[in-house]
């Protein structure tokens, strides 16, 4: 299953992250979501609105966990945040592979592109970031059933954005 939207701007790719957030809510579980594109293509205004569109998430800060790789945030549930950046092949600390097995929490992984192939989670949305010539076209694929299901959520919720 795969959709494939435009974001125009910052604006479009922070409400897609409530939209995404609001999906995610009404599956009742946690999810991985895999974001992959080049430096300053949306991965971290995603996560700011998905993460300030959760309880809880109002008065998190969020920004790109580049130097400290995780940040947390109390929202409901729970929100983990990775960026894989500065690791490019270095081993992955375990606390992502606790993160991801747990099920209960949301898990953000920026530059999933450096995720080892044996710390793929098995229930995940990875979302791309391509450039347009205006603004980005970012394809959503899923795999598991949970994140199917969020999916089939969000393809209905999201029909302005369709590329």
């Amino acid at each position: 299953m795969q959709l494939s939207l435009r974001l125009h701007d910052a604006e479009a790719t922070l409400k897609l992250g409530a939209i995404l957030a609001d999906c995610i809510r009404q599956s009742g579980s946690g999810i991985a979501l895999l974001l992959c594109g080049s430096l300053g293509a949306g991965k971290t205004t995603l996560a700011r609105g998905l993460v300030s569109a959760l309880p809880g998430g109002f008065a998190a800060e969020v920004s790109s966990p580049s130097f400290n790789i995780c940040n947390i945030y109390p929202t409901g549930p729970e929100t983990v945040h990775y960026d894989l950046y500065r690791l490019q092949g270095a081993p992955v600390d375990d606390s992502l592979y606790d993160h991801v097995e747990d099920g209960s929490s949301v898990v953000i992984i920026e530059w999933a592109e450096y995720l080892p192939a044996d710390a793929k989670p098995d229930n995940a949305l990875v979302l791309t970031w391509l450039e347009q010539p205006q603004g980005r076209l970012v394809t959503i694929q899923a795999s598991g059933t949970g994140a199917e299901n969020v999916l089939a959520c969000l393809t209905p919720q999201t029909a302005g954005f369709t590329a």
